[in-house]
């Protein structure tokens, strides 16, 4: 497998970040902004990683994802890893924002994030329909980080 990052027209990679985040109005707001990273398996694109600059010394991951064929062979952990050896020395802390969901929470704390802030109601304000994920509905954005 092979990381490598896109430096061209990221859009090509849609199907992949819309894994992530449904909304590809949401994905327009930091697809420019940030650096796409994309793990792929013999010239097959199987997930990405979109980073931003959030100021301060803060990268933020905006979009983690991995195809469902690879998922739980260790893709994801494979590229956030990735991040951090990129990144490392030049920001000191490593977050992402997601739903409040047994889908997503157990990966990041498994990848030794920890909780660290809440944006109450995001997704009911930002995402024209509700998102269920595992079962349940995504209403506030919770913040992890790590420092790298």
């Amino acid at each position: 497998m092979d990381i490598y990052e896109v430096g061209g027209d990221r859009r090509q990679y849609m199907d992949l970040l819309l894994l992530a985040d449904e909304s590809p109005r949401m994905i327009e707001t930091y697809i420019e902004r940030g650096k796409l990273f994309v793990l792929s398996d013999m010239g097959r694109a199987i997930g990405e990683c979109l980073v931003t600059d959030e100021g301060g010394g803060v990268l933020e991951i905006k979009s983690v994802a991995v195809v469902p064929a690879y998922q739980k062979h260790g893709c994801g952990r494979m590229l956030i890893e990735h991040i951090e050896r990129e990144f490392a020395g030049e920001y000191h802390t490593l977050q992402v924002g997601t739903g409040d969901s047994p889908l997503t929470v157990p990966f990041y704390e498994h990848c030794g994030f920890v909780r660290s802030h809440v944006v109450k109601d995001f997704f009911t304000q930002n995402y024209d329909a509700p998102i269920y994920e595992g079962g349940v509905q995504l209403v506030d954005m919770v913040y992890f980080s790590k420092q790298i």
